[in-house]
């Protein structure tokens, strides 16, 4: 049977709707399906670190996100300094959810991608050529909608998961954690603001609109997650470890959970994927959750997009599990071990670890390095034996010599190759390139030709210095990774 659709991508979530957005920029034809009927002003996650914002950055997104909150040089989570990291973008933004969620959709409707809201999938099953998904309607109706491949973003609870009869392997990192959004009647004069005190941990942070989110955990009182949730309790753990409850009151959400550190042996069965929390969920230590989703998608949809559109092979797919699994299990025993850390720590012993924290951040290469791995700036993926040092690396921002950004460039969803200035490319390379490659050069001295992914991720990168660089490399890297150009180049190309 014939796909109806290029992609359907299984929830409207923050990693559903970048996916979705980068797909339909791309001219692929993309559903959403989310079991929600309405956009939710309720959030768990609200930190957006540097990494993502870079992404959200080369989309043309990242300047109307980072209105919507409050930018902090420093985690107070942690006390990292992250004012020095060398991004654009040198801190954590500290904004709901639903904002992210609301950029993101309004990103991926603008570009063509149909939003389904109020559908619930049912099943899933896949053959050679798609893949098929039963989604129920609130009315009760219910539809079959194929696709040539289907993305489960839906979630902990991910029903894609299970459809593929994948196992969800890991352990509970901790229980009975108590989120509130609340007002303050006093707040306090330098959020955000963490205290743990052994068998007490409460970690208040504003928002920016008058509301602000608190986390409690008290160790002597862990109740199952259905337990109700009263303001009372969770101002009683604030006062044990802020020293001050901050006059909490009219609470607009009240909530409790457990965090699971757990991870999907396989991103990819076939013709369906995971991403998100569909695929590692991971505790909520460091804020790295819901940016490690969102880099997800970045990794899928210019891979889909380049095999839908005949520019790629489907062996392309299997890098997209390659790359991404290595980073969520570094994530999840990273953001474990910081959570193990503050919560497990005996009361007797909290000064002890606090100060040991304190000594080791004060060397400037531990506490950058620390920076830059929450901040996922220094993410990379493996490269071929023998490529360059650069293969995998993310891409600087550099500034190129029209006035732009190297991320500004990449906003038109294609490969970027950047030449220094005094290695002009031949015409015979350029040539029939124009759909999937742009041609930049950087404004300052680089001694190096670089091809930049549209995930801005260095693909391919050469430290020749001579005046003209091998035409063959050039294009043998552009044919590999973008295709085979037009007919002129394939005619260039065998000269």
């Amino acid at each position: 049977m014939r796909p109806d659709k290029d992609v359907l991508i299984v929830g409207a979530g923050p990693a559903g709707l970048l996916l979705a957005g980068d797909l339909a920029e791309a001219g692929i034809d993309c559903t959403v399906v989310e079991r929600r009927e309405r956009e939710s002003e309720l959030t768990r996650a609200f930190a957006v670190h540097a990494r993502t914002m870079e992404q959200l950055d080369a989309r043309g997104i990242a300047d109307e996100l980072l209105s919507t909150g409050l930018r902090n040089p420093v985690l107070q989570f942690l006390r990292i300094d992250l004012s020095r990291l060398p991004s654009r973008y040198p801190q954590v933004l500290v904004t709901p959810q639903y904002n992210t969620e609301r950029v993101l959709r309004a990103r991926a409707r603008a570009h063509g991608a149909e939003i389904r809201e109020g559908c619930e999938v049912t099943g899933l099953r896949q053959d050679a050529t798609g893949v098929e998904v039963e989604v129920r309607a609130a009315d009760g109706a219910t539809q079959t909608l194929r696709a040539a491949y289907a993305v489960g973003a839906d979630g902990r609870n991910s029903g894609v998961r299970r459809s593929l009869g994948l196992p969800f392997s890991g352990r509970s990192a901790v229980r009975s954690m108590m989120l509130a959004d609340v007002r303050l009647a006093e707040p306090p004069r330098k959020p955000p603001t963490v205290g743990a005190v052994g068998d007490a941990f409460a970690l208040l942070v504003p928002f920016g609109d008058g509301w602000f989110r608190v986390m409690a955990w008290n160790r002597h009182h862990r109740m199952p997650d259905n337990a109700p949730v009263g303001l009372e309790e969770i101002r009683e753990v604030a006062r044990r470890a802020l020293g001050s409850d901050f006059g909490m009151r009219d609470p607009r959400w009240l909530s409790r959970f457990h965090s699971d550190e757990r991870q999907c042996p396989r991103y990819r069965v076939g013709r369906v994927f995971l991403v998100g929390d569909a695929a590692h969920v991971h505790s909520p230590a460091g804020g790295m959750g819901m940016n490690t989703a969102i880099q997800d998608s970045a990794n899928l949809g210019w891979k889909l997009a380049a095999v839908l559109r005949g520019r790629a092979p489907d062996a392309l797919l299997d890098t997209y599990h390659a790359e991404r699994h290595p980073v969520g299990r570094r994530v999840l025993r990273m953001s474990g071990a910081l959570l193990r850390g503050v919560l497990t720590t005996p009361r007797a012993l909290c000064g002890v670890r606090d100060f040991l924290a304190h000594t080791v951040l004060r060397f400037p290469p531990l506490a950058m390095r620390l920076a830059r791995a929450i901040s996922g700036i220094d993410i990379a993926y493996a490269a071929a034996a023998g490529a360059h040092p650069l293969t995998g690396k993310r891409a600087p921002d550099l500034s190129l010599t029209d006035g732009r950004r190297l991320y500004e460039a990449l906003r038109a969803r294609r490969f970027v190759l950047a030449t220094p200035a005094d290695s002009p490319l031949p015409a015979s390379v350029t040539d029939g390139w124009a759909e999937e490659v742009e041609f930049v050069t950087p404004s300052g001295p680089t001694g190096k030709a670089v091809l930049v992914r549209p995930d801005a991720y260095i693909a391919w990168a050469t430290s020749e210095r001579r005046p003209q660089y091998r035409a063959d490399e050039i294009r043998r890297a552009l044919a590999d990774w973008c295709g085979t150009g037009s007919a002129r180049s394939r005619r260039a190309s065998s000269r």
